[in-house]
């Protein structure tokens, strides 16, 4: 044993290899045999170190065991070995050396080695293999990723992990995806290129530099017409100029204005000149000027269909005349078979004419319906029935019809039904100033049966034969205007008018403006829903696209656009707000009435919400109302809202702020206003016929009202003598002359004519005992509740009170 531990170890042989063939390098002499391969590594990595021997991460330390060689192998080596001299094994290691480098310079430029790497032999048995780094690739070659410190890469081969692989450029152009690798590795430092944003950006960079510095635009002084107030925006819109900037300008001349606030004209003018536009100062009534356009030349004229009002009285056929001509029958969908509100409706006849008919209702409640039935139309047709007579609805249309200076045809109907007489009904009209052709007259007459369709075709003759005479004509070739028959709002189609057509041409599209609302056209439909994208003159149809609901009678002008619109809008919305405002001063009571009423009695007030399914029936049911307050003096019916639709939230709020009730016609209340409704205790009353209405409305009245005091004389007496009863006070000795004297009653004590006192009988006595009434002939003392300066001569009369119900006429 102490010979084998004096025996320095054999000294190993050098091998060396390249390009895929091993290559074997001296351990230092430390490791022996008998040691086991991962001792014998980290002996030979640890002399690698210690000697100076640069481990890159570009060459791969590899310990293998290689098998025993052979007796022939290890001869054949020691042969080879043995051929081979110094001279020449020198040789070999210097290209070796060479290679070596040239490689690891081409793969890695900037970590070239400052020394040489030693070559040391290792065992042959076991020994520490260093495999050459692969050649480098494209990859390789094109990275500029910094190189690894020393200690980086001695502290990996410690670990025994593989060097780290270097991302290509393509790999990280755009910041590309990286392996888990390289993402767990703290010393991994992507090289990043230029997002492809940053290079369109770029691009576009060097585009705009390309074509030079832009020349400023010219700026462009503009004509700016300004009413008496304007909003900031709109100042902005007709300056083409920036709102902020206009905002921005008030705020440097110390106006503090939001974009939507409305300014003074002066106000406006000195933006605009701070801008350098010109002014043009116009009043607000000037935004209506030009409105409707100029007069159509004679030459532009083409015919138009005619427009042909039916009146009358209440139930004699207007609305089943129209059924019979249209072939339809609107007269059972009517509540109670009473026409509510205008129908407009247009029919074609077999010769290709087209008549345009508005069915008006005949109850007097709508007077203003038929008013504007008559100054909407061409030619009125009163129907009369043939077995009634003149009534004054027919006389009220008559009037409108000569106010209107409209042709007026007579159509007698019900000729069928028993007891008709046309020819009364003719000489009747003499009365009233209208002489039919049949009687040496103007008016045209024709007998019809509606319901039997007995002579309709003369009527329609009648109407065409009028038209002509009129020389009916229109311009369809220009902007449009038209009036409305009927506004109303429904549901899912929000606003809605009836709107009869009298020049220009209707489209699908156009901006226009109605009364005090503007809309721009959405849909138009035709008298049977069919939607159509025109409407010609004398056409009517239903608009949709709305902004609010207006009243019936409002005329409807196509504008140019929607800044036009909303300042001619806004116009007449503050006009009729000064308008309401001057008639809540008229009606306002002055100190004196207020005083008389007071001493008289406050009136009765109803408060009333009204909400209908056409503006028309509002001003029907609040017309009537109006009537029937006019009639009483005592009552008044206060509308505290009137809208079209159905009935809200906010009218149960409104009512139950004022103790009052809404009225329904033809509408009914949303499930979340019928349930507010009953938590408020509001009284919701829904109609269809407007006579109800009236008639409900007295009796509510008449049982607010308070009941009628009136007086009942009983008896006079005449003060004989006087007497005085301590603890009672004077004593009238009365002889009763007329009726009788009761206990507890009223007297009034007359001196010379003249009221001194009004009081109640305390006590009233016959002789000594008590009394409760005495009668004419009697004597009887009487004690005034209150009073002791009663004197002979005195006259009382004694009478009673007697409240008595009154109702409303």
């Amino acid at each position: 044993m102490a010979e084998d531990d004096d025996t320095p170890p054999k000294k190993a042989k050098k091998t060396l290899s390249l390009s895929g063939k091993t290559l074997s390098l001296g351990g230092g002499g430390q490791v022996g045999p008998g040691a086991s391969p991962a001792a014998r590594s980290r002996g030979a990595v640890a002399a690698a170190t210690r000697r100076g021997v640069p481990v890159g991460p570009a060459v791969a330390v590899e310990v293998r065991r290689r098998r025993a060689p052979t007796e022939a192998h290890e001869k054949d080596e020691r042969d080879e070995s043995g051929h081979l001299s110094t001279q020449e094994r020198e040789t070999r290691e210097r290209a070796l050396r060479r290679a070596m480098e040239e490689e690891s310079s081409t793969a890695l430029p900037a970590r070239q080695p400052t020394h040489r790497p030693k070559v040391r032999s290792v065992p042959e048995t076991e020994g520490v293999v260093v495999a050459p780094p692969p050649p480098p690739g494209p990859e390789q070659e094109r990275s500029s990723a910094p190189p690894d410190r020393p200690e980086q890469v001695r502290e990996r081969v410690r670990r025994g992990a593989p060097p780290p692989r270097r991302p290509s450029v393509q790999r990280q152009r755009g910041g590309g995806r990286i392996t888990v690798t390289q993402a767990m590795n703290r010393d991994y430092d992507r090289d990043r290129g230029p997002s492809l944003a940053a290079q369109r950006r770029a691009r576009e960079k060097a585009r705009l530099a390309a074509m030079g510095p832009k020349e400023p635009a010219a700026k462009v002084a503009r004509e700016v017409t300004l009413p008496e107030t304007i909003t900031v925006q709109e100042l902005a819109a007709r300056m083409a100029e920036p709102a902020p900037q206009v905002i921005k300008t008030l705020m440097q001349m110390g106006v503090m204005a939001t974009i939507n606030q409305a300014i003074d004209a002066d106000t406006a003018e000195l933006i605009a000149d701070e801008f350098g536009h010109k002014v043009r100062r116009v009043t607000d009534a000037d935004v209506e000027v030009g409105l409707e356009g100029a007069p159509d030349p004679e030459g532009s004229l083409v015919p138009r269909a005619p427009v042909v009002t039916i009146m009358g009285h209440v139930d004699h056929g207007k609305t089943s005349l129209l059924d019979a001509m249209r072939a339809t029958n609107i007269a059972e969908g009517e509540a109670g078979g009473i026409t509510q509100h205008i129908g407009a409706y247009q029919i074609t006849l077999p010769s290709g004419q087209k008549i345009t008919f508005l069915d008006t209702p005949g109850h007097e409640a709508f007077t203003a319906m038929r008013a504007r039935g008559a100054t909407v139309t061409d030619i009125v047709v009163i129907v009369i029935a043939a077995n009634d007579s003149i009534m004054p609805q027919t006389l009220e249309a008559i009037a409108h019809a000569k106010a209107a200076d409209v042709p007026i045809i007579i159509a007698i109907n019900k000729i069928d039904l028993p007891g008709a007489d046309p020819n009364k009904i003719r000489q009747d009209l003499l009365q009233h100033d209208i002489q039919v052709e049949d009687l040496g007259g103007q008016a045209l007459s024709v007998d019809i049966s509606a319901k039997k369709r007995l002579h309709l075709d003369k009527l329609q003759d009648a109407i065409v034969l009028q038209a002509e005479m009129l020389e009916l004509a229109a311009n369809p070739n220009r902007t449009a205007d038209g009036i409305v028959v009927e506004a109303k709002q429904e549901r899912g189609r929000g606003s809605v008018a009836t709107v009869l057509v009298r020049r220009g041409t209707l489209r699908v599209g156009d901006v226009f403006i109605v009364g005090a609302e503007t809309g721009k056209v959405r849909a138009l439909l035709d008298d049977r829903g069919r939607a159509v994208e025109t409407a010609l003159p004398g056409q009517p149809v239903e608009v949709l696209g709305l902004d609010g609901t207006p009243e019936a009678g409002d005329s409807l002008v196509v504008v140019a656009d929607e800044a036009r619109a909303r300042e001619v809008a806004q116009y007449r919305q503050r006009k009729r707000r000064e308008a309401a405002a001057a008639l809540a001063l008229k009606r306002r009571t002055t100190l004196e009435q207020l005083l008389a009423r007071k001493a008289e009695g406050e009136k009765t007030t109803l408060p009333v919400v009204i909400k209908a399914d056409v503006h028309g029936s509002i001003e029907a049911i609040t017309g009537s109302l109006e009537k029937v307050v006019e009639e009483n003096p005592d009552i008044d019916i206060r509308v505290l809202h009137a809208g079209v639709g159905g009935i809200t939230e906010s009218d149960v709020t409104l009512a139950r702020a004022s103790g009052g009730l809404i009225i329904g016609f033809n509408v009914r209340a949303g499930a979340q206003a019928r349930l507010a409704a009953s938590q408020a205790g509001v009284d919701i009353r829904y109609y269809n016929v407007i006579y109800d209405i009236i008639d409900d409305m007295k009796a509510t009245l008449s049982g607010m009202l308070s009941p009628a005091l009136r007086e009942e004389a009983l008896g006079i007496a005449e003060v004989r003598e006087v007497f005085r009863v301590s603890k009672v006070g004077n004593v009238a000795g009365c002889m009763v002359t007329e009726g009788l004297i009761r206990r507890g009653t009223k007297a009034r004590l007359l001196r010379d004519d003249v009221v001194v006192w009004t009081g109640g009988i305390a006590a009233l006595k016959r002789f000594k005992d008590d009394a409760k009434e005495v009668r004419e002939g009697y004597e009887c003392g009487v004690a005034l509740a209150g009073y002791n300066g009663v004197q002979v001569g005195d006259i009382i009369e004694c009478f009673d009170v007697v409240e008595e119900a009154r109702t409303v006429a």
